[in-house]
């Protein structure tokens, strides 16, 4: 049985392929992040950074984004695509040390990795009071439910579902999703608010198969089945794919000291 941590650090060797196949953000979560801190965000704190497609929406736009990341092989394909004041940090959330404030923290996909013991008290610690924690990211499934049906079909001796479960058992009927429920249940945070940014991509077959060889499902398979996997899934996929891939987005605040 492969844990939690091995899959997370499964992603450094695929740092490049993850900047090729991962799709990046749209200014409307940017938009959206704003609207909700209601003031000027001039600083930001980027847990589990990976090559940095979150870290490029807010930096571009005026923020000052310390961007952290456990994986070596990752930060540095992050430097090369990141404007030049973006600070870098090797580490993982759970060895960051409380000094410096953010107005805004925030995880980009990268949230489920990180340890859930003391997760919302280590959060408030590198938050301002008032200031805000955002978390979004969702999965990227096939539009179209008979190639849908088709690639399970195709899957299924190898992997039964290749999606990363609720880290709370919250079901997916659920009006309000993880992380959101958590931060209602915390004591650190108010003002929790779910929210969805509609996104439709098109892509190759290939470039999906490229896709998939970046979700840690199918990275942490012997290699031999990663292989087969990715042939069998090939063989069912039309020249190019539509993806639904709507990204749910979770903002709260945090408290001020009574």
């Amino acid at each position: 049985m492969i844990g939690m941590s091995d899959r997370a650090l499964s992603f450094g060797v695929m740092a490049e392929a993850y900047e090729r196949f991962r799709p990046g953000y749209p200014v409307e979560l940017f938009d959206m992040v704003m609207a909700y801190a209601a003031q000027p965000v001039r600083t930001a704190l980027e847990i589990g950074a990976g090559t940095g497609k979150a870290t490029r929406l807010f930096a571009q736009r005026g923020v000052t984004v310390t961007a952290t990341e456990p994986d070596g092989a990752m930060l540095a394909e992050l430097r090369k695509h990141v404007p030049a004041d973006v600070t870098t940090v090797q580490a993982a959330f759970e060895d960051l040390r409380p000094g410096e404030r953010y107005g805004l923290v925030y995880a980009a996909a990268a949230l489920h990795w990180t340890d859930p013991q003391d997760r919302w008290s280590r959060m408030a610690a590198l938050l301002e009071p008032g200031g805000v924690f955002a978390s979004f990211g969702g999965p990227i499934q096939l539009a179209d439910p008979a190639v849908q049906e088709a690639v399970r079909a195709a899957r299924s001796p190898f992997l039964a579902s290749d999606e990363v479960p609720s880290p709370d058992g919250t079901p997916p009927e659920n009006d309000m999703q993880w992380p959101g429920t958590e931060l209602q249940r915390s004591r650190w945070f108010t003002d929790v608010q779910q929210s969805v940014v509609e996104r439709r991509l098109t892509l190759s077959a290939r470039d999906y198969i490229g896709h998939l060889s970046t979700v840690s499902a199918y990275l942490v398979l012997p290699a031999l089945e990663q292989e087969q996997v990715f042939s069998r899934i090939m063989q069912v996929l039309p020249e190019t794919v539509e993806l639904a891939a709507d990204i749910t987005v979770h903002v709260a605040r945090r408290r001020h000291k009574r």
